[in-house]
């Protein structure tokens, strides 16, 4: 029994596999790992299968699967966590874009108690070589709709990764294309995760396989996540809804305040009105950033002190505040759009800018 396997898909990798492979195993030797390096192979017409077998004669710890049906990225990789006997799982493709030399680091980072390792191209540190535009933009796009459904990760289509196989045990899993990372966040269970920044280099020899089909299977991917998250609630997507609902909530509560100081302060303490809506904008946003700090969020979502947290909050709601009036004035002034109708797209607009720029600065996971 292996402490870690590392998986490998392949299709026609003829040009990498090879290389890929010793330089992985010289790896696992140096970090004292009790590794196999597991190739999954979708029947290459080239010579990946036969370099692959070759080198298992000589290497104990490299096995091979070939399969013949149901070819894609994301269900090699699927297939290789299932044969596989180690406890923590880690992918990375053949064409050493990845790091590789980073695998102990998230193999250790595991075993210090982190259900997922990501290794990540978007976070400080982080970045990619060798793309061109319409790539870049793809990909920053593929992440952008990640990232609706896992805000804290930065990197959540990441090729790269590790995992404790628990993760996905009891998990009914549908891959498709090339996202099968975003696949086991969406619908796994897991508590703790970590990032570790590194820098993609496009592929060493051969020819990308990022085609058209490829974008059209990662739409309907975050799809079937948000599906299946309506009725496992035990996955992570379920847990990001329902900090929406109660962002909501929470914002429902902060109106009522606004709507009742400001009628008290006006007509029965005699406040000029500008200055009783100050007050009143200001009770509530404190009264929204007490709720969703202990309910929403919970601060154990972020290390930082209270008072930041605060100001935090408040500068966001500030800001979700000037986005609502632009908005609305703008609207109905420039485009003579019903003022009521203005200004509901106005806070649906807020709204979202409240609850992402809170999400990502104000209560941001640490893992």
């Amino acid at each position: 029994m292996y402490d870690l396997t590392v998986i490998i898909p392949t299709y026609n990798e003829e040009d990498n596999i090879k290389d890929t492979i010793v330089e992985i195993d010289d790896i696992l030797q140096m970090g004292g790992i009790n590794g196999q390096i597991l190739v999954v192979d979708d029947n290459s017409p080239d010579q990946t299968i036969y370099i692959v077998k070759d080198l298992s004669d000589k290497m104990k710890n490299l096995d091979i699967i070939v399969r013949y049906s149901s070819r894609g990225l994301s269900q090699s990789v699927l297939a290789g966590i299932e044969e596989s006997n180690a406890i923590i799982i880690l992918v990375t493709d053949a064409d050493r874009s990845h790091a590789i030399g980073l695998i102990p680091m998230m193999y250790h980072k595991i075993v210090e108690g982190n259900d997922v390792v990501i290794g990540s191209r978007y976070m400080k540190g982080g970045g990619i070589k060798q793309w061109s535009l319409k790539r870049r933009i793809i990909s920053i796009g593929a992440t952008f709709l990640g990232r609706l459904i896992l805000p804290d990760i930065t990197d959540p289509v990441s090729g790269f990764f590790a995992m404790r196989k628990k993760v996905i045990e009891g998990v009914k899993l549908r891959p498709s294309g090339y996202k099968i990372l975003l696949e086991i966040l969406g619908k796994g269970v897991w508590e703790r995760f970590v990032e570790v920044p590194y820098e993609f280099t496009d592929r060493k020899a051969g020819e990308s396989k990022l085609k058209l089909k490829t974008i059209m299977e990662y739409a309907y991917q975050v799809v079937d996540i948000i599906w299946y998250s309506l009725w496992h609630h035990e996955s992570a997507a379920w847990r990001e809804w329902m900090r929406v609902l109660k962002f909501c909530i929470v914002g429902s509560t902060g109106i009522i305040v606004n709507m009742g100081v400001l009628y008290v302060l006006k007509e029965y303490a005699g406040f000029p009105l500008t200055l009783a809506s100050l007050i009143a904008i200001e009770l509530s946003i404190a009264n929204n950033f007490l709720w969703n700090d202990l309910w929403t969020f919970n601060q154990k979502y972020n290390k930082d002190g209270g008072l930041t947290r605060l100001y935090r909050f408040h500068m966001i709601s500030l800001a979700g505040l000037v986005i609502n009036m632009g908005i609305l004035l703008s609207l109905t002034n420039w485009f003579g759009v019903y003022y009521m109708v203005a200004n509901m797209v106005g806070i649906l607009c807020g709204f979202v800018w409240n609850f992402m720029a809170n999400r990502r600065l104000t209560w941001k996971m640490t893992g």
